[in-house]
C-alpha cells in the first residue's frame, strides 16, 4: 500500500468559534493557535476578518505571530471580503485565502437567487481576484454533497483553472452517508480534469454524527486534506473531531496507510485548553479526550485491564497525553481492583481483611457514585483496624433563622475531659464546624459536603460525607441522624477522629 501524508487543516478558531456560546478574545485565539503551532496542525484556518473588527484583529494577530503552519483567512466571493481576508493575513509566513461559495439548488435558490452561469462566473472571478494577492488560494463549493455532481465538477474546474490550490469538499450540514461522501471524492477524483493540479479536501458537519466517519471515506477514496476542529466544536451539532480522525489513522494504520503530521501527546492539552477558553465542556464519554476515555469501572473490564492492559484499551493514554489508565472504584467493580488499590494506597492485609473490606466497600458504593481512596481507607480503619473516637460529640445546640447570625454551642468529650465552645458562622453547618475546630485546635478546609436519606418519609435518617484537608492529610468522615445539622457536626468530628488516629495525636 503506497504511503501518503494527509494535510490536517484546523478550523477550531474559525467554524469551532461559531458555536453558540463559544466565542473567543484575542488573547484567547492567540492561545489556542499557539497551542495548534504545538500540536504540528498544517493550516490553521484563525478567522472570518470581514465578520468583525476584533476578528481581523485575531487573524492579523495570529499572522504576524505563528510560524509554522500556513495561516488561512475565510471570504466570501465578495471584493471587500477578500480585500479584508488579505490585509488580515498578509503577515503570516505561509498565508492563504479560502473562498466560498454556495452550489446546491436549494442554496442557490433561496439564498443566493442566483442561476448556475452566475454560480460559476462569481466562483471563477473570487480566486482569479484572490490569486492577485497571494499563490495559495483555497475554493470550498458550500453545501457541495447536496450538489448536482454535473455543475460541482464544472465548478470544482473551473475554479482550478482560475488558480486554486486547493478545493475543499464541504458536506456543510452533515447530510451525507460515508459510502455516499467517499463515492462523492471518488467521481470528482475520475470526472473533474485537472483535479491532480491541486489539493482535494474534505469539510464534513456532524449533524448526524457522521463527520468522522465522512471524512475518513473521503480519505481513503483520494482526499488529501482533511478540516477538523478540536473537541469537534462546530455550528450546530459541530464538525469532525481532528483528535478521532487524527488517531483512527494512527491506530488502524494497517488498513489505511495514511500518515499524519500531529504530535498526538499534545492531544489532550489541546482539548483542555479549547474547552476553558470557550466554556464549552467535553463529554465524559468523548472519545480519545473524554474524561472515561481511559477509566474503568467494570471489574471485568478491570480485571482485564490489570492482567494486560490491551484487553480493553486500544490505545495508550501517554499516546493523547493522558497520564495513565484510571480505575473507577465503583459500584461495578471487582474484588481484583480493590485488592490492587488497597496495595497501592500500601495495605498489606490478609484475604480475610481485604474480604471483611470489600464486603463495606460494595456497601458504600451502593450509595456513591464513586469511591475515592479516602473513602477507601477510611473503610479499612473502620472494618479493620476500628479507630478509637478520641472527640465525642455530647451536646449541640444550633441558632439559625432569618436576620439571625448563625452560631453553634458544643460540648465534646475528650479523654474523659469535657470541652464546651460556641462559633459563629455563614450558616449552622459552618458555624459547627468552626466551633468543632475550636474544640480539637485543628482547622479544616472542608472539600465535599453530600448529604442523602438513608430511610425514607419525613422523619428520614440523614447521612452526610465529608471530604476535609487538615495538617496536609485529606481525610473523609461520615455521620448519621434525623437532624441533618447533628449528622453534619457527626460527619466533619468523624473526620477530625481519623486525622488525630493517622498523625497519632
Amino acid at each position: 500500500m503506497d504511503r501518503r501524508k494527509v494535510i490536517i487543516f484546523d478550523t477550531t478558531l474559525r467554524d469551532g468559534e461559531q458555536s453558540p456560546g463559544a466565542s473567543l478574545t484575542t488573547s484567547g485565539k492567540m492561545e489556542i493557535a499557539k497551542q495548534l503551532k504545538k500540536l504540528r496542525v498544517d493550516v490553521i484556518e484563525a478567522g472570518f476578518p470581514i465578520s468583525s473588527k476584533g476578528d481581523f484583529e485575531a487573524v492579523k494577530m495570529v499572522s504576524k505571530n505563528i510560524k509554522g503552519p500556513t495561516i488561512c483567512a475565510l471570504a466570501r466571493c465578495i471584493k471587500r471580503d477578500i480585500d479584508t481576508a488579505f490585509e488580515a493575513v498578509k503577515s503570516a509566513k505561509k498565508p492563504r485565502i479560502h473562498v466560498f461559495l454556495a452550489t446546491s439548488k436549494i442554496h442557490m435558490k433561496y439564498k443566493l437567487k442566483k442561476a448556475e452561469d452566475e454560480i460559476l462566473r462569481l466562483a471563477q472571478w473570487a480566486v482569479k481576484y484572490a490569486k492577485q494577492f497571494l499563490e495559495d488560494v483555497e475554493f470550498s463549493p458550500e453545501d457541495a454533497s447536496r450538489t448536482d455532481k454535473d455543475f460541482l465538477y464544472r465548478v470544482i474546474e473551473s475554479t482550478i483553472t482560475a488558480g486554486a490550490t486547493t478545493v475543499n469538499i464541504p458536506d456543510t450540514v452533515g447530510y451525507a452517508m460515508p459510502s455516499e461522501f467517499g463515492s462523492l471524492i471518488r467521481s470528482i477524483k475520475q470526472n473533474v480534469p485537472s483535479i491532480d493540479k491541486c489539493v482535494l479536501s474534505v469539510h464534513c458537519h456532524n449533524d448526524l454524527g457522521l463527520g468522522v466517519a465522512n471524512s475518513i471515506a473521503a480519505l481513503q477514496n483520494g482526499a488529501g486534506q482533511v478540516e477538523c476542529t478540536i473537541n469537534g466544536l462546530g455550528e450546530r451539532a459541530g464538525n469532525a473531531s481532528m483528535e478521532e480522525i487524527v488517531m483512527a489513522l494512527q491506530t488502524r494504520h494497517d488498513i489505511f496507510g495514511i500518515d499524519h503530521g500531529i504530535k498526538t501527546e499534545e492531544l489532550y492539552k489541546t482539548s483542555q485548553l479549547v474547552s476553558r477558553l470557550t466554556g464549552i465542556l467535553v463529554q465524559p464519554n468523548k472519545a480519545i479526550v473524554g474524561a472515561n476515555a481511559f477509566s474503568h469501572e467494570s471489574g471485568i473490564h478491570q480485571d482485564g485491564i490489570l492482567k494486560r492492559r490491551t484487553t480493553y484499551e486500544i490505545l495508550k493514554p501517554s499516546d493523547v497525553g493522558v497520564e495513565k489508565t484510571q480505575l473507577v472504584l465503583g459500584k461495578h467493580s471487582g474484588r481484583h481492583a480493590f485488592r490492587e488499590r488497597l496495595k497501592k494506597l500500601g495495605f498489606n492485609m490478609s484475604d480475610n481483611d481485604i474480604n471483611k473490606s470489600f464486603e463495606e466497600f460494595k456497601k458504600l458504593a451502593d450509595k456513591k457514585k464513586e469511591v475515592f481512596d479516602e473513602d477507601i481507607i477510611a473503610i479499612v480503619e473502620d472494618s479493620v483496624r476500628e479507630i478509637s473516637e478520641k472527640y465525642h460529640l455530647e451536646c449541640l445546640q444550633v441558632s439559625s433563622g432569618t436576620n439571625i447570625i448563625p452560631s453553634a454551642t458544643l460540648k465534646l468529650i475528650c479523654d474523659n475531659e469535657t470541652i464546651e465552645t460556641a462559633s459563629t458562622g455563614d450558616g449552622p453547618v459552618d458555624a459547627c464546624y468552626k466551633a468543632i475546630d475550636k474544640a480539637t485546635g485543628i482547622k479544616g478546609k472542608l472539600l465535599d459536603y453530600s448529604i442523602r436519606a438513608v430511610t425514607g418519609g419525613k422523619d428520614a435518617v440523614g447521612e452526610v460525607s465529608v471530604r476535609v484537608k487538615a495538617k496536609g492529610k485529606v481525610i473523609t468522615g461520615r455521620g448519621t441522624s434525623t437532624d441533618i445539622i447533628e449528622a453534619s457536626a457527626k460527619a466533619y468530628l468523624n473526620a477530625m477522629n481519623r486525622l488525630v488516629y493517622k498523625i497519632g495525636k
